[in-house]
């Protein structure tokens, strides 16, 4: 099981998803922030590999405006070194990489402008994991999107318009089910009409279900992963305390987590961890699941 968090580090004096506003957009402006941010990821991952956090979760940010009309520079090429560097850090490490774009990517939208604009920045998700010569394991990960008062027919667009995308997205395309219009059940039939893996995620489980007990429901969605896919990709949070239903916790519930350890015993799965104090809590969860390992292996011998 690889452990990881998404997008930001805390330790280290540096961010890669540094952005700037529409109107101050500039080729060498971009090229400053794109080189920033990449520098930054490398760090990242440098101190991922250290800290055997194996997971990672690259920011959308990483190229700023890269599918909006504004952006007519070759970013791709003119990076391609860099890029292909960091793939290779990637690669020699046996580091999971994922991207997640915003909520804004709504492939099941009546409206074909909307799916268009997504379409193009899927794209650009994939360009950065293809220059980065990542295999079909790297995968971007995105929700169902919206009921529109019509559930049926909300998901039946959504199969044709995945149908209709690139081979290269189509390899790297999982749905993840969400704790307000979409549960587990909704992307299972995704998947058997479509055949996009189902990426499970435990904490929108828990608030938005069939009544599947969690062990089955993780069960299923393992069942839609392909060899090639790669082993099954998780999100794990808990609830933030006294805060609204479905809002991520702040830090690590070493408890809770140990639970899910155990709900998720013997399954191959990389689990990353929705928690907003990112890399510290993930320190913490790879001592919890090495601690675990080691008390299963010596019961097992006993």
């Amino acid at each position: 099981m690889r452990i990881g968090y998404p997008c930001l580090n805390r330790t280290l004096d540096c961010r890669n998803n540094h952005s700037f506003k529409l109107a101050s957009y500039t080729e060498e402006r971009l090229v400053e922030t794109v080189a920033a941010n990449l520098k930054c990821l490398e760090a990242i991952l440098k101190f991922n590999v250290e800290n055997s956090l194996l997971f990672f979760r690259i920011s959308s940010d990483l190229i700023p405006f890269a599918s909006h009309p504004v952006c007519r520079f070759d970013w791709a090429n003119y990076f391609t070194g860099d890029l292909s560097r960091i793939g290779s850090l990637i690669k020699r490490n046996g580091i999971r990489i994922s991207m997640h774009p915003d909520q804004f990517i709504l492939l099941n939208s009546p409206d074909d402008r909307i799916v268009e604009r997504s379409v193009l920045e899927l794209e650009y998700h994939a360009e950065i994991l293809d220059r980065m010569k990542l295999d079909g394991t790297a995968k971007i990960q995105i929700h169902v999107g919206g009921v529109y008062g019509e559930r049926e027919q909300a998901l039946k667009r959504f199969v044709q318009r995945y149908e209709k995308l690139s081979s290269r997205l189509k390899k790297r395309l999982v749905v993840e089910n969400d704790d307000r219009l979409y549960p587990l059940a909704d992307c299972m039939d995704l998947h058997f009409q479509a055949g996009v893996p189902v990426l499970f995620d435990m904490f929108h489980h828990c608030i938005l279900n069939f009544g599947e007990p969690a062990r089955e429901a993780l069960e299923l969605a393992v069942t839609t992963w392909s060899e090639q896919d790669g082993p099954p990709m998780v999100d794990y949070s808990s609830q933030f305390a006294g805060e609204r239903k479905g809002r991520h916790a702040e830090s690590l519930d070493n408890d809770d987590f140990a639970h899910f350890l155990e709900t998720a015993q013997g399954i191959d799965c990389d689990v990353m961890l929705e928690i907003k104090d990112k890399e510290r809590s993930a320190l913490r969860a790879v001592e919890i699941y090495q601690r675990e390992s080691s008390r299963q292996k010596k019961k097992a011998k006993s």
